[in-house]
């Protein structure tokens, strides 16, 4: 398993932070635990504080910044997926948006993304109309995740029978569901797993599985029924509630050694955010 770089390894420790912060070298620490260089660690504290991804305060310690926030926050969100979603009555989301280059384009790439929209046309991606709070909420989400102000965010509706077909299949729902599967027993083998591991190992397991399911989710398209059964992507969220709480007890004693133990209700999560904001 391919260790964290740098980068997400300091978004991702300081995401789990509600109140307190890390000092360097508690995150020069946790990196020695993956092979990364204090170096390493350093260079990338000064390029997240040069971008507003990090903070340091007045004692030299460090939390995200507030650029970070409306990712972090939908990183964080997975433990309730289910009360972002409502019943699908058939209709869609549209986004009518140009295809851009450099850092627009890859921001607005990463909002449709994150919020399940998949390629319909060019210059139109479309999702089921089945997140809480529709278009409004939607549009909201979106402009905060990086989409551009002039970009369209719509419902749509009256497909003909061939477009309609066509909008259904543009995820891969098999991939999903196996993804799914193997999730839950991956889990299951590293919960039992965790109380026999000395610290550093525990640490490690669980921050790498813990955070490749959560990303997982973060990236989940959420897809309503019939096109997903959405009882699978809720088992998950149960197997990962649990897990989370076994990997905040392999965190917990090095959090509090380093003054930071006030963590989150969640685990670090091994890329999650740095994916998000790539």
């Amino acid at each position: 398993m391919t260790g964290p770089s740098p980068r997400s390894l300091v978004l991702d420790l300081l995401s789990t932070l509600r109140d307190g912060s890390l000092p360097v070298g508690a995150l020069v620490a946790a990196a020695g635990l993956f092979d990364i260089p204090e170096n390493g660690v350093r260079v990338a504290l000064s390029r997240l504080l040069a971008r507003g991804l990090a903070v340091r305060d007045e004692r030299g310690r460090y939390r995200l910044g507030p650029r970070a926030a409306a990712l972090n926050e939908r990183v964080v969100s997975w433990r309730r997926l289910e009360e972002r979603l409502r019943r699908w009555d058939g209709g869609w989301l549209g986004v009518q948006h140009a295809d851009r280059r450099g850092r627009r384009g890859e921001a607005a790439e990463r909002a449709l993304r994150l919020l399940g929209f998949a390629r319909l046309a060019p210059g139109l991606r479309v999702r089921p109309d089945n997140l809480r709070g529709g278009v409004e909420s939607a549009r909201d989400e979106l402009s905060a995740l990086g989409l551009e102000p002039e970009a369209l965010v719509f419902t749509l509706g009256g497909l003909d029978p061939r477009t309609e077909a066509r909008a259904r299949r543009l995820w891969d729902t098999t991939a999903l569901r196996e993804r799914y599967a193997e999730s839950l027993r991956v889990l299951a083998a590293s919960e039992a797993r965790l109380p026999s591991l000395a610290e550093a190992d525990a640490m490690v397991e669980s921050f790498a599985l813990g955070g490749r399911v959560i990303r997982a989710l973060v990236q989940d398209p959420l897809l309503p029924e019939p096109l997903v059964p959405a009882d699978e992507r809720r088992a998950v969220v149960a197997a990962l509630r649990r897990y989370d709480r076994a990997g905040r007890r392999s965190w917990a004693a090095f959090l509090a050694r380093h003054g930071a133990p006030h963590a989150r209700l969640n685990l670090p999560v091994d890329g999650a955010l740095a994916v998000a904001h790539a």
